[in-house]
């Protein structure tokens, strides 16, 4: 069903082609804008608004130039032969539509690319026609062998006659009107005084206005002009021939029509993107459950509109109240445009859309009184309002202004809630606008219908245009008139006509209203602290992201740093052990060594005290036993028992019996994997001869053991006490495999049982 014409009058929608006419580059693209209609086929409607994405953001078409030529076609196809001017007028269109085709090729994204298909090639044609025309559409001398031939002859023919003539000038001056030699009738002619024209011997070709003068072609060129006019002739004859030849090949060119229609769709689709550029329109995007979702929607015809959000699903029809000159009418129509737009392949004006496609726009807008057909404004509106209810489903729009007006009010909102009734029966989603009371208490009640009403300031009698979905609009007549100066007897006797309840009305949508602005100003407030709070933490996580950068880098710098430490000290290490290979250096190496040792200690950072958790006696720990009145060192754990070597004395005891020893510690010196080497005694330089491994690695314990030989045979200390544990006996055996092969031990054996046993291994050094 096509779109009803007066609806789309009634919603400015003729303006909006005149818009897009105006923004047309070709009279093709002209007559597309004014015979531009909506369409309810939803492919159509999403692939032409592609194709004005793709002109916005894709091709730029440029089509100025390109004229209509279809009727110089229609000419051609009938027989006739075209002049000059208007072939070259075609040649020039055809090569502007090629030109389009290939920018669409080169630059489109897809859309524009399918469209441009319907450009043709007329290379050969309009390649023929600039060949053949000057720029002035002129036939060329080479358009033709014999045209050319012709013309090389004709020129120098002119030039001998008026060489020919010229020289007779002075032998007639006193015959001659005038001392010049001119043209008539396509032959050189001389002027000759009319009283003594018998004097010249020629043929009279003519004479002036005033019969004064006679123009004679004299005898001796009158052969001469013969040949000029045969020569002439032949030309003109030529000429005709190659212009019908070329209207001949225009007509013979089936792709011209399709060519033409092409160029007026891309010029209606370069309009379409102009307009959405010069109106600042946005793509909206379709949607298939019915519902409307514009937000920021504005009427594009209006300047300087306000902005309103304009959403239909579950509340299928928008009851909008209020005073008049609201703007109650101008967003009724701000959605009928919208969705009119939409459906022509238009951007709309809004800042986000969703829209569905309908099948049409149901409208009763405007006062349309017709004397001739006696219908009164009320009668008008029932007709309009019959063909609505006819047609109103959950694919149109119903677009109502002034619903129940015209007649008596308590009669209208009668007719006016019965016909809301029947559209939300029929599943219709539209807006309806109404200066009735009792239909505002009937949007409370009913599912599917919402009061909304456009803002107005009472202290300045000025509408604010913004729509309030949920609250009803006040009349506010008694505060206009008041406003106005009207008297107050007047005002008080209308407030006791309206009654209580009249009043009670007013005072709860006063009061309404007053809980929304304040609401609307907490809302205001909790925004505003919002986006501060998000700047705010937007700062703070910039920030933590600055130092987290930092500390990255200072974390980068820092093991950079310590690695060519490390490596120094290996080199030096290195080069104190070479060193220590002689005897005579052994003692200042020995000390270089503990230098180096000391320095380390003192630039390692001391390690975190941590809290003791649990039972702080374990192996190695030094206990009090009261029982014994003697302390010694814990060998083993067995749960609550302890075994402690007590002098030459191994005893079983049990945990609550024993008090842990409180030693002052002497930091220890580290070995080259950083583990302590124990020396004896308690000053630093002295060597302690007992090495505690229980617990490492293999390779870490090797390690220990190799660093205690070396120290202790360069300063001459034997025998060391290696404690290893029992255990399985694996780092046992390993460490004596070691011990094998170390120059410097001369022998190793277990330690006495009350000393350790097989878990002590002692080892003699070579002197």
């Amino acid at each position: 069903m096509p779109f009803d014409s007066r609806a789309l009058s009634a919603l400015d929608f003729p303006r909006v082609r005149d818009a897009l006419e105006q923004r047309s580059s070709t009279t093709l693209g002209a007559e597309r804008a004014r015979a531009l209609l909506p369409s309810e086929d939803a492919g159509r409607v999403a692939r032409e608004l592609d194709e004005v994405e793709d002109a916005l953001f894709g091709v730029s078409l440029s089509l100025g130039g390109i004229q209509d030529i279809r009727e110089l076609h229609a000419r051609a196809a009938e027989g006739r032969v075209l002049a000059g001017q208007e072939l070259l007028n075609a040649a020039y269109s055809l090569d502007g539509a090629m030109t389009v085709r290939r920018a669409i090729d080169a630059n489109s994204r897809g859309p524009l690319r399918e469209v441009g298909q319907g450009l043709g090639d007329h290379s050969e044609l309009v390649r023929r026609f600039l060949s053949a025309l000057d720029r002035d559409g002129g036939v060329r001398d080479d358009a033709s062998p014999r045209l050319r031939d012709l013309r090389k002859r004709i020129d120098p023919l002119r030039g001998r006659i008026r060489e020919k003539l010229s020289a007779t000038l002075e032998r007639w001056a006193d015959v001659l009107q005038e001392h010049i030699v001119t043209i008539r009738r396509d032959r050189y002619v001389l002027p000759v005084q009319a009283s003594r024209v018998g004097q010249v011997q020629g043929i009279i070709v003519d004479a002036s206005a005033t019969g004064q003068t006679y123009f004679v072609e004299p005898a001796a060129v009158t052969q001469l002009n013969n040949e000029l006019t045969r020569l002439i002739l032949d030309e003109e004859a030529e000429v005709r021939r190659i212009l019908t030849e070329l209207s001949g090949l225009l007509a013979g060119d089936s792709e011209v029509p399709m060519t033409l229609a092409t160029v007026g769709e891309l010029d209606l689709i370069a309009a379409k993107a102009r307009l959405a550029r010069d109106w600042r329109l946005n793509r909206p995007e379709p949607v298939q459950d019915h519902t409307y979702d514009l937000r920021e929607a504005r009427h594009p015809l209006i300047e300087n509109p306000v902005p309103n959000d304009i959403q239909l699903g579950e509340t299928r029809l928008l009851l909008i109240t209020g005073p008049n000159m609201g703007g109650k009418t101008a967003t009724l129509k701000t959605l009928g445009l919208a969705v009119l737009m939409h459906q022509c392949g238009l951007y709309v004006a809004a800042a986000t859309a969703r829209l569905p496609i309908v099948r049409d726009v149901l409208v009763d807008i405007g006062d349309e009184q017709s004397i001739e057909a006696s219908l009164s404004t009320f009668a008008s509106h029932l007709k309009h309002l019959r063909y609505v209810l006819r047609h109103a489903a959950p694919d149109t729009l119903v677009l109502i202004d002034e619903l129940g007006s015209g007649t008596d009010p308590d009669e209208g909102a009668a007719l006016a809630q019965a016909l809301i009734e029947t559209l939300l029966s029929q599943d219709a989603r539209g807006i309806i606008t109404s200066h009735l009371s009792p239909l505002k208490l009937f949007a409370l009640e009913t599912p599917g219908l919402k009061n909304a009403s456009m803002g107005f300031e009472v202290s300045t009698l000025a509408p604010t245009y913004h729509l309030q979905v949920g609250q009803p609009g006040r009349s506010y007549a008694l505060a206009i008139a008041q406003r106005m100066g009207l008297p107050s007897q007047v005002l008080e006797r209308a407030q006791t006509l309206l009654g209580p309840e009249a009043g009670l009305m007013e005072r709860m949508l006063e009061g309404l209203e007053s809980e929304r602005a304040d609401l609307a100003t907490q809302l205001e407030t909790a925004v505003i602290s919002r986006r501060d709070a998000e700047a705010e933490l937007a700062r703070v996580r910039q920030e933590r992201e600055t130092l987290e950068a930092r500390r990255n880098e200072m974390l980068a710098e820092a093991a950079q740093k310590a690695e060519t430490l490390y490596a120094d000290a290996i080199e030096r290490v290195r080069t104190l052990r070479a060193r220590a290979q002689e005897d005579s250096a052994r003692p200042r190496v020995m000390q270089e060594l503990r230098e180096l040792r000391a320095a380390a200690q003192k630039a390692r950072p001391a390690p975190p005290v941590r809290e003791e958790r649990g039972d702080p006696i374990r192996v190695g720990s030094k206990v009090e036993v009261p029982a014994y009145n003697a302390s010694g060192q814990v060998l083993e754990l067995r749960g609550d028992d302890l075994v402690v070597q007590l002098g030459v004395m191994k005893v079983g005891v049990k945990r609550r019996d024993v008090r842990l020893k409180q030693e002052v510690k002497v930091p220890a010196a580290k070995g080259r994997n950083g583990r302590p080497v124990a020396f004896t005694g308690t000053a630093p330089s002295s060597f302690q001869n007992e090495l505690q491994l229980r617990g490492l690695g293999v390779e870490e314990a090797v390690e220990e053991l190799r660093t205690a030989i070396l120290e202790a045979h360069a300063l001459k200390e034997s025998p060391l006490r290696v404690v290893h544990g029992k255990g399985q006996g694996v780092l046992r055996r390993l460490l004596r495999e070691y011990l094998k092969t170390d120059k410097k031990v001369e022998s190793f054996h277990d330690a006495e049982a009350n000393q350790g046993g097989h878990g002590v291994t002692i080892v003699n050094l070579r002197k």
